[in-house]
C-alpha cells in the first residue's frame, strides 16, 4: 500500500468508517484538506483492493480487511508516539507530525519489537488506545469534562483535540493527564467551568472542557 492509501484508510477509521458507518466523501476530504474528486477516485481505487465498500453518493466505510488495515497503522502511530516521549523526551505536542512519518514504516518485526522495548503500553500519550497486533484495544469508560455535572469528579484520562496549540495551552496551565479534577461551577450565560484540579482552582472556557476527556470516580 502506499502512504496516501494508508492515510484514507486511517481517516475513514477515526471518522467512524470502522463501525459501518458510511463517511461521505466530503466529510473525508475536509479533514484530508484535498478535493472531494480526489477522495472519490482512492475510494473507487481502495474499493477494487477490497478495502473500502462504497458506492457512488452513498459514502464509503471499511471492509474487515480495510479495518485491520487501519488498525495496524494506528497502532505503529501511537507507539511511535510512545517511544519519542518516554524515550527520546519529546513533548506530547512535538510527537504527532514525527510519529505520521514513522507509521508508514513496513517492518512488523520492527514494530514488534517496539511494543516489547515499551512493556506492551495500552494508552499514547494522548490517552488515545493502543491497538494489539490482532486489531484489539481497551476504550476507556470516559466522559468530557464538559458533560459532567457540578460537585462531580474524576481524573484527567485524554483530549480529544491533539493539536500542538491546544496541548502547549494545556502545559501553560499545568492542565495534565491523571490530574484530578472537581466540577466546582458552571455558567449559564457561556457553560465556561470553574473546576479544581490538585489542590488549586481555576477557570476554564467551555471550549477547553469540551477537549478534555475525564474518567469519572
Amino acid at each position: 500500500m502506499t502512504r496516501s492509501e494508508e492515510n484514507y484508510l486511517k481517516t475513514i477509521f477515526h471518522l467512524g468508517g470502522h463501525k459501518g458507518t458510511s463517511i461521505a466523501t466530503n466529510a473525508i476530504a475536509e479533514q484530508m484538506e484535498t478535493k472531494p474528486s480526489s477522495v472519490t477516485d482512492m475510494a473507487r481505487k481502495l474499493a477494487q483492493k477490497g478495502l473500502l465498500h462504497y458506492k457512488k453518493y452513498q459514502g464509503v466505510s471499511l471492509t474487515e480487511i480495510g479495518k485491520e488495515k487501519a488498525l495496524s497503522i494506528i497502532r505503529k502511530h501511537r507507539l511511535w508516539e510512545v517511544f519519542l516521549v518516554e524515550k527520546l523526551d519529546f513533548a506530547w505536542d512535538e510527537v504527532h507530525e514525527v510519529a505520521e512519518q514513522l507509521e508508514h514504516i513496513k517492518s512488523e518485526k520492527l514494530i514488534d519489537k517496539l511494543d516489547e522495548l515499551l512493556d506492551f503500553p495500552k494508552y499514547d500519550p494522548h490517552g488515545d488506545p493502543i491497538p494489539t497486533k490482532d486489531g484489539k484495544f481497551m476504550e476507556r469508560d470516559k466522559k468530557l469534562l464538559s458533560e459532567m455535572p457540578i460537585s462531580a469528579s474524576g481524573v484527567c484520562v485524554g483530549v480529544k483535540d491533539s493539536s500542538a496549540p491546544f496541548l502547549k495551552f494545556l502545559d501553560k496551565n499545568k492542565i495534565a493527564l491523571g490530574n484530578a479534577i472537581q466540577v466546582l461551577e458552571k455558567e449559564d450565560f457561556d457553560q465556561s467551568l470553574r473546576i479544581a484540579m490538585e489542590g488549586r482552582e481555576l477557570r476554564i472556557s467551555h471550549q477547553i472542557a469540551s477537549n478534555l476527556y475525564v474518567k469519572i470516580e
